[in-house]
C-alpha cells in the first residue's frame, strides 16, 4: 500500500467512523443477548434430554478402552502416529505449540493490508491448511480402530490369538511391537524367541506377581493366544 493508497484508506475511515454506532453499549448488548441465547439453550437441551452417564469407573480394570472427545481426536491421531514414547512430548505440546505460535503470528509476518482474502496468500494458505489438516487428523482419529489394537503383522493363523491378546488386556501391562506400555511386565514383542511354547502355557496358567491367570479362557482361545506368543520371535 502506497502513501495516496492509505491516505485514501483513512479517509474513508474516518466517514464511516462517524457513521457507525459505538462499541458500547451496541455491540456489548447484541453479544450479551447472543451469549445468553447460547447459555439458555444449553440448559434448556440438558434438562430435555439429560446427560449421557457411562457405567461406574473401575480403576482395577485391565480391559477399558479410552477414547477422548471427539475435538480432542486430532490430537489423538498425532499420538497414533508419533508411537515411541520418547517422542510424545513433542506429539503433545511441541506440535500443537508450534502450529499455535505461528498462527498467532500471522499478523507479523504477512502485513498485507489487502481485505480480498483473494489477495492474502499467506493468511488464506496459513487458514485453509489449518482447516484441512485437523478436519483430516479429526476423521482418521475418529475413525481409528481402538487403543487396545495391536499393530503387528502376523499370519493368518495367529491373527485370533492376537485378537485375544488385545481384548485381554495384556498391553495394559506388556509391550508387542509399538503398542502397549512398557511395564511393570515384560515386552512380549519376541517371547517366543526367549521361552518355549509350553513354558508360556504354564505362565498363563499359574503366573506370577500381579498377572491374572488366563486357565478360564476357553480352550481355543488360550490355545490361540499360546500359538500367538510363541511366535513372537
Amino acid at each position: 500500500m502506497n502513501k495516496a493508497e492509505k491516505e485514501a484508506y483513512l479517509r474513508e475511515y474516518e466517514v464511516l467512523k462517524k457513521k457507525g454506532k459505538p462499541f458500547f453499549p451496541y455491540a456489548v448488548m447484541k453479544d450479551t443477548i447472543m451469549a445468553l441465547t447460547v447459555v439458555a439453550v444449553i440448559m434448556l437441551m440438558s434438562i430435555v434430554l439429560g446427560a449421557e452417564q457411562g457405567p461406574k469407573a473401575d480403576p482395577t480394570t485391565t480391559t477399558y478402552v479410552p477414547r477422548p472427545e471427539w475435538y480432542f481426536f486430532f490430537l489423538f491421531e498425532v499420538l497414533r502416529v508419533i508411537k515411541p514414547p520418547a517422542l510424545v512430548p513433542i506429539a503433545t505440546i511441541g506440535i500443537p505449540t508450534i502450529a499455535m505460535v505461528l498462527l498467532l503470528l500471522l499478523p507479523f509476518y504477512d502485513r498485507n493490508a489487502e481485505r480480498n482474502p483473494l489477495n492474502r496468500p499467506v493468511a488464506m494458505t496459513a487458514g485453509v491448511l489449518t482447516i484441512i489438516a485437523m478436519a483430516f487428523l479429526t476423521y482418521l482419529g475418529a475413525s481409528a480402530g481402538s487403543p487396545t489394537e495391536i499393530n503387528l503383522a502376523v499370519p493368518q493363523q495367529y491373527q485370533a490369538g492376537k485378537e485375544v491378546a488385545a481384548q485381554s488386556g495384556c498391553l495394559a501391562c506388556h509391550k508387542i511391537g509399538e503398542n502397549g506400555n512398557d511395564g511393570p511386565g515384560p515386552e512380549l514383542t519376541e517371547i517366543g524367541a526367549r521361552i518355549p511354547r509350553s513354558a508360556i502355557a504354564r505362565s498363563l496358567i499359574n503366573p506370577a506377581g500381579i498377572m491374572p491367570s488366563f486357565q478360564d479362557l476357553p480352550p481355543e482361545k488360550f490355545n490361540a493366544l499360546v500359538n500367538f506368543l510363541a511366535y513372537l520371535h
